[in-house]
């Protein structure tokens, strides 16, 4: 599985970087059917306090699946848009049948 990473009107940030691809390959480990994963961070002035944007497009068999999370911090808004992904790719798997 291929990894992109990318800030959006931001420095880039490797802390930030590394806890993706981490989460990522743990993620490709479970769901070895994913071909690449293209992350996206960007940072919003939000009234909220919000504003740390995570989007991560997987690309697999089939249409892509894409999760995006807006919160307080970036980890949160990764580990928020992970689990979405895991949802879909749980329910994608699901459909997926075996070649008889």
């Amino acid at each position: 599985m291929t990894i992109s990473v990318q800030f959006e009107k931001m420095p880039t940030n490797d802390s930030i970087e590394a806890l993706v691809i981490k989460k990522l390959q743990k993620l490709s480990k479970k769901f070895d059917w994913i071909i690449a994963a293209k992350a996206f961070y960007k940072l919003e002035k939000d009234p909220k306090g919000k504003g740390k944007i995570c989007r991560i497009e997987l690309s697999l068999p089939g249409p892509k699946i894409v999760a995006f999370s807006n919160e307080e911090t970036f980890e949160e808004a990764t580990d928020e848009t992970i689990r979405d992904l895991k949802v879909q790719l749980n329910k994608r798997k699901g459909e997926m049948k075996p070649f008889a």
